[in-house]
């Protein structure tokens, strides 16, 4: 191999590719980043068997070849080069970076050795235009699970509609819930491409690319059972998580007794404050609905309490809700509207916000009270004891633990 390139198109790429670079493997060649030098393009490719990623670089190919290198060493290197073109070779079993001052050589192991990341991208079922990928899919992605323990939970569900597609995020204590408008799509034949549960940490890799301008195709492999992103000249790869997702649509409430609208960043800031006291009490915050008002508090008798009014537009019955103030300031982070709506039907049911005037979108989360339980909850509605009395399992039903609060 030798190639002749600029060491700017290096630095912008190489931090995607690290970022699927196994960190702690029993597996040598995962440490590795595989470079291709072919076609008038220098390939980089990185892999944990999780997750695969692999972009391409313009170059000046005089020799073609492909040899796998330290993945730390060769990025902590190209970062610390000026922008210059540099030269890239192997000799013998060595890889040899050359600028003007420098020469670097590496330790090497065969291509062979590298795992393929895919054998093919299977057929495209969904283009995304890149803001939408950027604006509305991170509103989903942060309520999955990072818990790995619960695959279900750590992916987020995608259902290919008529007019586009829906996609669904939950970790049993908070669910977002988004429709989007499909740029092009293909109609196929088989459950495989209706519906899809794509691994959050692979939609995350998605939607972070920032230097490319192209729209994002999303391609499946039912055979493979395997997902593909492709950008311009980048590919993300994975597999499908093959898991049952939770019945999302039960929990969802159809009717609210209270229902008001504020200012997302005044409720922000108010949370925040009164997050500095609900620390030491499980950060739990309350919101209290009264007329023209949201008052958010915090009270811990070892630190104190803090009270925060909110100008809103109230309709139904004067309520209260106690909430995970970390929640709440995690969906008001990754929403950029201005005014949103929240709905609740009491203070043991859900609460549940919306953006004003979009109907496509809505995030959930429980309540969060003194009392705390654990229970196995087999189907939702189901009666259990608990302090000598029945109560009903509304959260989500399946074969998880779930976590139950009762005053």
């Amino acid at each position: 191999m030798k190639a002749y390139l600029l060491t700017d198109n290096l630095q912008k790429k190489l931090p995607l590719v690290t970022r699927a670079v196994s960190t702690h493997s029993q597996l040598p060649i995962l440490l590795n980043i595989l470079l291709e030098a072919k076609n008038g393009k220098l390939i980089l490719s990185a892999t944990d068997l999780e997750i695969g990623i692999q972009v391409e670089i313009p170059a000046n190919i005089e020799e073609e070849g492909a040899v796998a290198i330290p993945a730390k060493t060769f990025s902590e290197l190209i970062s610390s080069l000026p922008q210059e073109k540099i030269t890239i070779k192997t000799e013998d079993n060595n890889f040899i970076v050359k600028t003007s001052k420098t020469k670097s050589v590496f330790q090497t192991l065969p291509k062979e050795e590298f795992p393929k990341l895919y054998e093919q991208k299977g057929e495209e079922i969904i283009k995304i235009k890149k803001e939408t990928a950027q604006k509305d899919l991170q509103k989903v992605i942060f309520s999955a699970s990072t818990d790995l323990g619960r695959p279900a939970l750590s992916g987020v569900l995608v259902k290919i509609e008529e007019e586009g597609f829906l996609t669904v995020g939950t970790d049993g204590y908070r669910l977002s819930l988004k429709r989007h408008n499909l740029l092009s799509g293909k109609k196929q034949e088989g459950e495989i491409l209706k519906t899809l549960l794509i691994p959050a940490r692979v939609l995350r890799e998605a939607v972070s690319i920032k230097d490319q301008e192209g729209d994002i195709s999303v391609f499946v492999s039912s055979e493979n059972n395997q997902v593909l992103f492709e950008q311009d000249a980048i590919i993300i790869v994975s597999r499908l998580i093959d898991a049952e997702f939770p019945s999302y649509e039960k929990i969802i409430p159809t009717d609210f007794s209270t229902r008001c609208s504020f200012d997302k960043q005044e409720m922000q800031k108010a949370v925040k404050i009164c997050a500095i006291f609900a620390r030491e009490a499980a950060n739990i915050i309350k919101l209290s609905i009264e007329k023209d008002k949201v008052v958010v508090s915090a009270n811990t008798p070892s630190v104190g309490e803090n009270i925060v009014n909110i100008e809103a537009k109230t309709t139904g019955e004067d309520n209260e809700i106690a909430f995970n103030a970390r929640y709440l300031l995690d969906m008001f982070t990754n929403l950029d509207d201005e005014e949103v709506v929240f709905e609740m039907a009491g203070p043991l049911n859900p609460g549940v916000f919306k953006i004003k005037n979009d109907p496509s979108f809505l995030h959930l989360v429980c309540c969060k009270l003194k009392t705390k339980a654990f229970f196995y909850c087999l189907s939702s509605g189901s009666k259990i004891w608990f302090n000598n009395k029945i109560i009903f399992c509304k959260v989500f039903p399946g074969s998880y633990w779930y976590e139950l609060n009762f005053g």
